[in-house]
């Protein structure tokens, strides 16, 4: 039997909060009890007072940039070892994106090189918590508040991820997350930007709903139609509820993976911080290059024995896209290059059972070590 590298799950009590959704009339994303309701749960969660859902993560990283302002003349650094919506929405704001190097442990932005590539024209920073492991907020925002610069979480891959005991998405000025088919919570498609700033939630509602002010039809702001539907925020509310659960699911599979895989010298197993509380949203490792094998022939393995992989993320710097942008700087990121060499998403989905591990992790075993 198959084993995919996610799956998501819809229980019957998610299935009954769409339905009465439905029954209420909650079809669109124009208000609401459902939306509503998770918005403000969701916000509340993340230690944030307001929330506003959106069609997608990227269109929340989208509405955020757009909110903070970026433009032509900006420059905004970016995690380079991320998903390319990441760096979407500043990019098609016309400011000049600036990749930032990930950092050998945890795989996250490099705050050591960060404030290298500070320059007078630098107006924001979108650090991604890669694959759940946060980002150290505290001593980022400390550097960004002594730039003047507008920092965004890009905490898509992190729900109910942890610094210093506290859930990721409140550090930030915004913060936004994904509720894709694959994330740890899920509205099939779907996103939020959470923030404690009224000023910035009004430009966030306005720019998300078409510019709709009073008269109706007269738009003094060229917007965006970026809302999310009740239906899929009922669905979103019913997840939420049970996402404890779901993180603990998680953490438990994460530690089975390193208990089977412990020993084998040529893969790198996911770091943990002291501070941090990692949520596991993939269970990524590294193929190391002094290994038999690299890592398409561990992957290349794994799928003949019907287990499904992926890979780490091309680094922003290496994307051509934006080689070829006049809007992007280039810089050198040499580990998140390596990262995209040897990185390898196993199976993560937080229904994987110990069973499942021990038939992933003998394949991977069998295969490295033999």
């Amino acid at each position: 039997m198959k084993i995919p590298v996610f799956e998501p799950e819809i229980t019957a009590e998610d299935r009954a909060a769409v339905q009465h959704a439905l029954e209420r009339g909650e079809i669109s994303g124009s208000g609401g009890k459902s939306l509503e309701d998770f918005e403000q749960k969701f916000a509340e969660y993340c230690g944030c007072a307001y929330g506003v859902a959106t069609t997608s993560g990227t269109t929340a990283l989208h509405l955020a940039s757009h909110a903070a302002g970026f433009g032509p003349g900006d420059e905004v650094l970016v995690s380079t070892c991320t998903n390319i919506g990441t760096i979407l929405g500043a990019h098609h704001l016309g400011a000049t994106t600036v990749a930032v190097d990930s950092e050998a442990k945890t795989w996250n932005l490099d705050l050591d090189h960060l404030e290298s590539l500070i320059t007078p024209q630098t107006k924001g920073v979108i650090p991604v918590h890669f694959l759940g492991h946060p980002v150290d907020m505290d001593r980022l925002m400390k550097i960004a508040d002594r730039h003047g610069l507008i920092v965004i979480e890009d905490a898509a891959e992190a729900h109910g991820a942890k610094i210093r005991g506290r859930v990721v998405g409140s550090h930030g000025h915004m913060a936004c997350f994904s509720f894709y088919a694959n994330k740890i919570i899920t509205t099939g498609e779907g996103g939020m930007v959470v923030t404690n700033d009224k000023n910035l939630v009004e430009k966030l509602r306005l720019l998300r709903n078409l510019g709709f002010t009073q008269p109706r039809f007269s738009h003094e702001v060229a917007a965006y139609n970026f809302r999310m539907t009740a239906y899929q925020a009922a669905l979103g509310g019913s997840q939420l509820s049970r996402i404890e659960e779901i993180l603990k699911s998680k953490r438990r599979m994460a530690a089975c993976y390193r208990e089977h895989l412990k020993g084998i010298d040529s893969i790198e197993l996911p770091f943990e911080e002291s501070w941090a509380e990692h949520v596991y949203w993939m269970f990524g490792i590294r193929v190391l290059p002094k290994g038999r094998i690299n890592r398409n022939e561990l992957a290349k393995a794994l799928r003949e024995n019907g287990i499904d992989t992926r890979t780490f993320f091309r680094p922003m710097n290496e994307q051509p896209c934006f080689q070829k942008a006049k809007n992007f700087r280039p810089t050198s990121c040499p580990i998140g290059g390596d990262l995209w060499e040897t990185g390898i998403l196993l199976p993560s989905s937080h229904t994987l059972t110990t069973e499942q591990v021990a038939q992933i992790t003998t394949v991977i075993r069998k295969t490295l070590v033999g």
